[in-house]
């Protein structure tokens, strides 16, 4: 806290507020983000005005690299920088950590801000002389002559602001700088040279941060937002005035309009150069958002000369995080291209706007997946190429476009190129993800591809290529039938000695292996997997990614019969249970050990396992109605078969449908006052039949299909009187008390 005094006030700042950190996008630094209220104070101290200010100060991290001790760094920068609260070193210790791995991007030329000695002035306002400082005030009153010595003045100062030595000097002559602004705001729809050169001193001022609110003072960035709207404009005209020119007019009209494109662009350039600068300060990007910038960038796409076109994309690529015409972008066009730099930043620009969903979708529709397939072969834009593609490559939907490119061979190219060497990250996850997609691994899997794929995964014990090795597995057809040459070399790796990762992407790819020719049996007694399956399903025995797959595998294996039988000899079932019991919040787990009963209520020996000599059916009875629509279906499906095949678990699993179809009305029934209950529903000492059970009892109340017929065969006199009289109307399921009877157990509604 500290105080200024005046004659009048006191101004105070008071305290620091909502400090946040962020990385820098990239240069090595942290950026610091923070919030200053500010007091005004009164002679007597009261408070007169407050004011709150957003601020950020950035951490440079000269000396972080590959080797750095990023914890003690870390207590180093929360020592040294008192905005950051020492609660938050963990988060700067994490934030040092992301920006020693990741890796320095090739945006060098984008990092220089763009110099004035990159611009030179038009052939046509090149001047003899040469500028002196010390005749400055010679030049300004130039400006207040006709419009060629107005030219010639701004010329001979823009001489002067070419050189940085000289802009502290002029930056003082308040007069020179107002003559400008002022001869730039009157007279620029009189002359582009002089449009173009009076912008051209300010983009110079624009260059250097510390002159940025001499160039906002003077209102120069509004002024060339004016211009460049008038510009585009004006070119609109010369296009339909060019078309409807006659054939003879055409040639010369067009030589014109060629002139007059050359100098409107070197305008555009530089103004847009200007703006540019100017944004960054985020509240001035955010004003040049909001009187439509992104519309008028997005117009200038149109146009051929390049280096324009590199400014206005690098704009882009900075305002695309508030892009809001985004649905106009034309950058396909510019893919590829000859000038390295503009192709460069056209895909970075790309790479901001495939976050968005709705782009991508766009991209795809506008053909750039082969455009940036066949940018991979470009060293130089690789990276690049193949982050936009993998962003594409998330959706489900695109996928199966890069079978038809030659996006995939190159991918395995790059695979099969790295040997040994650690794989970049995104060209594994790109792999990844279009595994997944039945065509691209058809494409992924020709020749040797599986082949090589698993010898390196299995050689280096690369838990993402197996994870790719696994999606490529889910496939039905020829490509999951090249998975039989190497089961043996997946069930080897299923073993205590092997890192649990890897385990869980081999036990996934087995278990996708559903083809008939495989003899799971043999798999299981040649690599010993019974035991290491059962001692796994004990809870917190290992992970639950891991113990989960090792139920899909056993709900694989046993569609066997044999290994079903196996695997009920060796008391996986109770461990099953068991797992059921320690699991029962977790659908997965719960969906996935029901699938295993449902495999193995199908072979006789298992069956009688389950249904006698477990209490796997009780357990299915309480899921019936479980709140996930699967777990309802897997378990319905298994006491059906359970049912058919065991008449006293057909009884229980039939009465307690029974009460779940009839719950609500057996409890109006239950509740109902004696005084106000019918006869029918209570025997002589007035005991309900509901109380003591024996409703249940009741023979009559289980109906064969065509609901007549009792469960014991013989025709109920009490339903048949109803049916006669008509009690039952149409339907022929309402009992004459107003219940609904559950339907029998072949019944469609069971």
């Amino acid at each position: 806290m500290f105080q200024v005094k005046s004659r009048d006030f006191i101004f105070q700042v008071e305290r620091v507020k909502s400090c946040t950190l962020d990385v820098h996008p990239t240069e090595k630094a942290l950026v610091v983000h923070y919030e200053v209220e500010a007091t005004i104070l009164g002679e007597l101290g009261e408070a007169m005005i407050g004011e709150r200010k957003e601020c950020q100060k950035i951490i440079r991290l000269k000396s972080l690299n590959a080797h750095t001790d990023t914890s003690s760094l870390a207590r180093k920068v929360v020592e040294e920088c008192r905005l950051i609260h020492p609660s938050k070193l963990r988060e700067v210790e994490q934030l040092l950590f992301y920006l020693q791995k990741r890796k320095d991007s090739n945006d060098n030329q984008e990092k220089k801000r763009i110099s004035p000695r990159d611009f030179t002035p038009y052939a046509g306002v090149e001047l003899d002389e040469e500028a002196s400082i010390n005749r400055i005030d010679e030049y300004v009153e130039l400006l207040y002559e006709d419009v060629q010595e107005k030219i010639r003045g701004a010329t001979l100062i823009f001489q002067l602001a070419r050189n940085p030595d000289n802009l502290e000097e002029l930056i003082q002559n308040e007069a020179a700088l107002g003559a400008l602004a002022r001869v730039l705001r009157e007279d620029w729809k009189q002359s582009v040279d002089l449009a173009t050169t009076i912008t051209y001193i300010f983009f110079c001022f624009s260059s250097f941060s510390q002159f940025h609110g001499l160039v906002t003072h003077f209102k120069i960035g509004a002024l060339c937002m004016n211009i460049i709207e008038h510009e585009l404009k004006r070119y609109d005209l010369w296009q339909d005035e060019l078309q409807k020119k006659k054939k003879k007019e055409h040639e010369k009209s067009l030589r014109k309009y060629q002139s007059l494109l050359i100098k409107q662009e070197q305008l555009l350039r530089v103004a847009l150069c200007l703006l540019l600068n100017l944004a960054e300060d985020t509240r001035t990007e955010l004003k040049m958002r909001n009187k439509n910038i992104v519309h008028m960038l997005v117009k200038i796409l149109d146009r051929e000369d390049e280096e324009l076109l590199l400014v206005v994309v690098s704009f882009l690529k900075k305002l695309s995080i508030f892009l809001e015409n985004k649905n106009d972008m034309k950058l396909a066009r510019l893919l590829p291209c000859e000038h390295e730099e503009l192709q460069s930043t056209t895909l970075r620009l790309l790479l901001n706007l495939s976050f968005d969903t709705s782009l991508r979708s766009q991209m795809v529709q506008a053909a750039l997946v082969p455009k940036l397939s066949s940018l991979l072969a470009d060293e130089a834009q690789r990276q690049l190429s193949m982050c936009i593609l993998y962003h594409i490559s998330m959706d489900d939907r695109f996928k199966s476009m890069f079978a038809d490119t030659d996006c995939i061979p190159q991918l395995m190219r790059m695979v099969f190129d790295c040997g040994e060497e650690k794989m970049d990250v995104e060209l594994i996850s790109l792999c990844i993800n279009l595994a997944a997609n039945k065509s691209d691994a058809q494409v992924i899997c020709e020749g040797n591809g599986l082949k090589m794929l698993m010898k390196r995964a299995l050689k280096l014990k690369d838990v993402l290529v197996m994870k790719m090795i696994r999606n490529l597995s889910q496939h039905n057809g020829p490509t999951k039938s090249l998975f039989l040459d190497h089961v043996g070399d997946l069930a080897a790796q299923i073993t205590e000695d092997e890192a649990e990762e890897f385990v869980i992407e081999c036990l996934g790819t087995l278990a996708n292996l559903t083809i008939p020719d495989l003899d799971w049996a043999l798999v299981l007694k040649e690599y010993k997997l019974v035991p290491y399956l059962k001692d796994r399903l004990k809870p917190g025995s290992a992970e639950d990614d891991l113990i989960l797959e090792v139920v899909i595998m056993i709900g694989t294996v046993s569609v066997d019969d044999s290994c079903a039988a196996m695997l009920a000899k060796s008391g996986i079932i109770p461990a099953l249970i068991e797992l059921l019991n320690a699991q029962q919040e977790d659908d997965e787990f719960v969906c996935q050990i029901v699938y295993v009963f449902y495999q193995m209520v199908f072979h006789k020996a298992t069956r009688d396992v389950i249904v006698k000599e477990t209490q796997a059916p009780a357990y299915l009875i309480d899921l019936m109605h479980d709140n996930n629509a699967e777990i309802r279906k897997v378990c319905n499906n298994t006491l059906d078969i359970i049912a058919e095949y065991d008449e006293e678990w057909g009884k229980k699993i039939q009465t307690e449908k029974f009460r779940w179809y009839n719950g609500q009305w057996l409890e109006m029934v239950e509740n109902r006052q004696m005084d106000e209950g019918e006869p029918f529903l209570f025997g002589e000492d007035a005991e309900s039949f509901i109380g003591n059970g024996e409703i249940l009892e009741r023979p009559d109340l289980f109906y064969s299909p065509d609901g007549i017929i009792s469960a014991d065969g013989a025709l109920s006199p009490d339903f048949y009187t109803d049916f006669q009289s008509g009690e039952l109307g149409q339907t022929g399921f309402m009992n004459r008390y107003g219940a609904p009877c559950l339907p029998g157990p072949g019944s469609k509604s069971s």
